[in-house]
């Protein structure tokens, strides 16, 4: 076997996946580690990939020239776009994947960035991190195999010392039926870094046949499915879901087996994740609440397995199934696969650099839930960022990092690393400030000039970004001197109840009103100038151009608030910048900044604990010198 590369991806999951294919398309001889191919990428949880915010991340992931968005539209079986009934900045697309033929995916879109770049996909599992001199030089495997590399992107999802529990059973392991790595941790401790343990859980999995849909209420894809990656035409929803809920009797008869819960015996140490806790932990901190709603997702196409959402529970099995068997519809229900709760080694990601590579060992990149993430996008997002970096430390190249104003993957490493965590971090769209700037319609607008400038995306991709968005600016300026007879828009205007026009008015003004849609506008005119005349003829393009002209005023606020915050991100602090010298500041602030040194002014002033006076004295020092 061939031993050496020049960079090692160790893990198979979300994050793995995508470090491994950028890092491989920007040219490097890259090796895949997983302990097993038919695994790639395998949902532990539930069969989805998007929802709010997390869809942002994937089209993000699209745009930079990841891999997630396009496999999701490959392997969906329903699609939906989140929040519609409110803003634009907001929407977030959400696709139910096939569990059984997403790793298939996975494996064939693997095998085809093969034929054009060195990558290798190696069975295996790594037992050792190898390091010399504070320098990541390889692995060992299972097999006592020693692979060498020049670097490492570690992306061990919830497989260091994972431990599973089910009431009162334990066993160990990374996933059911997958074993866990129980060396890396310590390994890794004995170079410094901190870690600690995180916990979350999964619901159990009921037979389709024993359910009874007809007391069950139906839900539905979009009519008109839209899919994740600029690349995906068309996608198309092949299932329904259903949905009931909880009541006061299954709250009775879950609690009945608390005192076999692993969670309020101290069987699990971990801290769970606060946003989508265990049925146990709903009907205890929400005690006031007499249901709480349920999904039944089918988990595949040619499968008998229903995921029921919004039960996740470690609780015994037979009262999880006791519990089951009093919401309406699952009264005959079998359990397939029992729930269960996983707890895991994770390290504080205050321990890394913005790029994912740890400070204590040069060359070795974390991602995914070892940073203690929860979710897919958010993994695949940190493993897309790993293996750049990991590939530009290879060049000699400037990192790549994403600033808050630019992506919500910039939000979600910058407050990794800044605020660190105690629990699984979830994102959401109200972590992101400039989140009108960052809709998940505008992200290959964002990010695809660094996808290109990397060598991931091809310059045909990226050149139709660049015409779209030109078609819709330029068809602006056309909008907004364009005027249209009052006569040619009132009677439309009547009919979705908006007050008639007086005079002849701009195209823009008039679509500025809420109830107005800008495809219907533009087909009342007449002798379109070119712009506005393609964007007549394609939904996309008109969707973009409405949101432009009806945000335009908040748009221009927050370009504005960026302009502002770059002037402190601007503000570098040099690497060797003595904190002690400063005697002003809080206890808590020069610890927090000695641990995490920021690279900007701007970086500092969002850390934990560092406070505006903090800030104040730090510029007045760096302005002094």
């Amino acid at each position: 076997m061939q031993n050496r590369f020049d960079i090692i991806v160790i893990g198979g999951g979300h994050a793995g996946v995508e470090a491994s294919i950028v890092a491989a398309r920007m040219g490097n001889n890259v090796a895949l580690l997983t302990s097993a191919i038919a695994t790639l990428c395998k949902p532990s949880c539930n069969p989805n990939i998007g929802g709010t915010a997390k869809g942002h991340l994937v089209k993000e992931i699209d745009a930079l020239g990841g891999a997630q968005g396009l496999l999701a539209d490959k392997a969906g079986i329903q699609f939906k776009m989140l929040n519609k009934s409110k803003g634009a900045a907001i929407w977030s697309p959400r696709a139910q994947i096939d569990k059984d033929l997403y790793p298939k995916i996975v494996h064939q879109h693997l095998l085809k960035v093969q034929e054009n770049h060195t990558l290798t996909i190696i069975e295996t599992t790594a037992n050792e991190i190898l390091v010399e001199h504070s320098k990541v030089v390889g692995c060992r495997t299972k097999t006592n195999e020693t692979l060498f590399a020049n670097a490492i992107v570690l992306c061990a999802g919830t497989f260091l010392n994972g431990k599973m529990f089910t009431g009162l059973d334990i066993s160990y392991g990374g996933r059911v039926g997958e074993p866990p790595v129980e060396k890396i941790s310590d390994l890794l401790t004995s170079h410094g870094i901190k870690k600690g343990r995180l916990k979350t859980g999964t619901p159990p999995r009921i037979h389709r046949d024993t359910i009874d849909y007809s007391k069950l209420s139906v839900e539905t894809g979009d009519e008109q499915p839209v899919p994740f990656s600029y690349q995906t035409q068309v996608v198309k929803n092949q299932i329904v879901c259903h949905s009931t809920e909880t009541n006061a009797t299954t709250h009775d008869i879950l609690r009945t087996g608390f005192a076999r819960s692993p969670m309020y015996t101290g069987l699990i140490e971990g801290v769970g994740p606060r946003y989508c806790p265990s049925i146990e932990d709903k009907i205890t901190r929400f005690a006031h609440r007499s249901s709480h709603k349920i999904l039944l997702e089918p988990e595949a196409l040619n499968t008998t397995s229903i995921y029921v959402n919004g039960y996740s529970t470690s609780l015994p099995r037979d009262v999880q199934l006791a519990g089951l068997r009093t919401i309406t519809g699952l009264e005959k229900c079998e359990i397939l696969t029992a729930g269960y709760a996983i707890e895991y080694d994770f390290f504080f990601p205050y321990q890394l650099k913005p790029t994912l590579e740890t400070k204590a060992i040069d060359g070795l990149y974390f991602a995914g839930q070892i940073n203690g993430t929860s979710g897919y996008e958010e993994a695949a997002s940190q493993g897309l960022i790993a293996g750049i970096n990991a590939a530009l430390k290879l060049k000699n190249a400037e990192p790549f990092t994403l600033k808050r104003s630019e992506a919500y993957i910039g939000v979600l490493i910058d407050d990794l690393v800044n605020k660190s965590t105690n629990e699984p971090y979830r994102m959401f769209t109200s972590l992101a400030e400039y989140r009108l700037l960052l809709r998940q319609d505008n992200a290959d607008e964002r990010l695809s000039k660094y996808g290109y400038n990397f060598g991931i995306i091809p310059r045909t991709q990226y050149d139709k970004v660049v015409d779209m968005y030109s078609t819709v600016s330029q068809g602006f300026d056309e909008a907004r001197k364009l005027k249209l007879r009052a006569d040619a828009v009132n009677t439309y205007l009547e009919r979705i109840e908006e007050t008639p026009l007086i005079d002849s008015t701009s195209i823009a003004q008039i679509c500025r009103r809420g109830k107005v849609d800008t495809m219907e506008i533009l087909k009342l005119a007449n002798n379109l100038p070119p712009n506005l005349a393609k964007i007549k003829e394609n939904m996309e393009l008109a969707w973009k151009l409405d949101v432009e002209i009806k945000y335009e005023g908040y748009i221009i606020k927050q370009k504005r608030e960026v302009e502002y915050f770059l002037e402190n991100e601007n503000k570098i602090i040099p690497t060797n910048f003595d904190y002690d010298a400063l005697n002003s500041l809080s206890k808590e602030a020069l610890q927090k900044l000695k641990e995490i040194r920021p690279a900007s002014l701007g970086q500092a002033s969002r850390i934990s604990g560092v406070s505006a006076t903090d800030i104040a004295i730090i510029s007045f020092y760096m302005k002094a010198k």
